[in-house]
């Protein structure tokens, strides 16, 4: 009799082990998947058009990279990191492509401030790029010394034509435009009536290692290449985006315009991340 309540006691014993194990499988399960799924990267080239998003997230972890630094938390429950870039293209290329290798994104958003080229835009307008451009990819004409210079006469050229020399490349004499991701727009579109510091229109972001001050070369960017405003980091960003084939989108508020007297206001850049967030959490729940 005592043997027998012993082996019914293991075999109780063992099946209640064997139900914890698989509760224990199935935790593990969920842990896994949440894991698993793809943060979505929003970048910011300089503090004020970061750091403000970053305090939003809950669980902030800081992680750095080169002189990249990955605000690494969650938005409602889902992953979301905020990269401060730093200016400049090549700073954004870079980090964009650190952040894919490391992060293995669903989506990214570059966003922050930028100075209008069109002139029915306001400052405090936000530009939903629906498509990016390289304004700085050129090509001059040929000229001897002493015959001056001629910028309106100079070229696009597409570094991503072909393998061969761009600048004797007749095929590369063309504007190259990054498409922005239409499921990201739509999230961008579907929150416009929450933003009411000014208009969200759809447009065209020119980015180059360059600041335009001269209207009439922004006039000739905006005639030539329809573009709504200028910065200094998408279009980098775009292009490495596309190299991986992650979704991307750029969203700028302009912080000033030069072509229609709009003086340069800091607020913006508070304002713009302010949208993003209504952004996300809008393409946080197609996820």
């Amino acid at each position: 009799m005592f043997k027998k309540i012993i082996s019914l006691i293991m075999v109780a014993a063992f099946a209640f082990l064997g139900l914890a194990g698989c509760k224990t499988s199935e935790e593990q399960q969920v842990t896994a998947g949440a894991k698993e799924q793809q943060p979505i990267i929003v970048q910011g080239p300089m503090p004020i058009e970061a750091e403000k998003l970053a305090g939003h997230l809950e669980e902030v972890k800081e992680e750095k990279s080169g002189n990249f630094v990955f605000y690494k938390g969650e938005l409602e429950g889902y992953p979301v990191i905020i990269a401060k870039t730093g200016k400049g293209m090549e700073n954004t290329a870079a980090a964009t492509a650190v952040a894919i290798e490391k992060y293995d994104p669903a989506a990214i958003i570059n966003q922050g401030t930028s100075g209008g080229h069109d002139p029915e835009l306001n400052v405090f307008d936000i530009v939903l790029g629906e498509r990016t451009v390289n304004l700085g990819s050129l090509k001059t004409g040929s000229l001897n010394e002493g015959q001056g210079i001629e910028p309106k006469e100079w070229i696009p050229m597409d570094l991503m034509a072909s393998e061969g020399s761009a600048g004797e490349d007749p095929d590369a004499e063309n504007i190259r435009y990054f498409d922005g991701d239409k499921e990201l727009l739509a999230a961008a579109k579907a929150v416009k009536e929450e933003y009411d510091k000014g208009k969200v229109v759809e447009g065209t972001i020119g980015s180059a290692d360059v600041w335009n001050n001269e209207v009439d070369r922004i006039n000739w960017f905006h005639e030539n290449y329809g573009t709504s405003v200028e910065e200094m980091e998408g279009a980098a960003g775009a292009q490495i985006a596309a190299a991986y084939d992650v979704p991307f989108l750029g969203i700028r508020v302009l912080s000033n315009n030069k072509v229609n007297g709009g003086q340069y206001n800091p607020d913006t850049a508070e304002a713009n991340q302010a949208y993003v967030l209504e952004v996300l959490k809008e393409y946080i729940k197609t996820k």
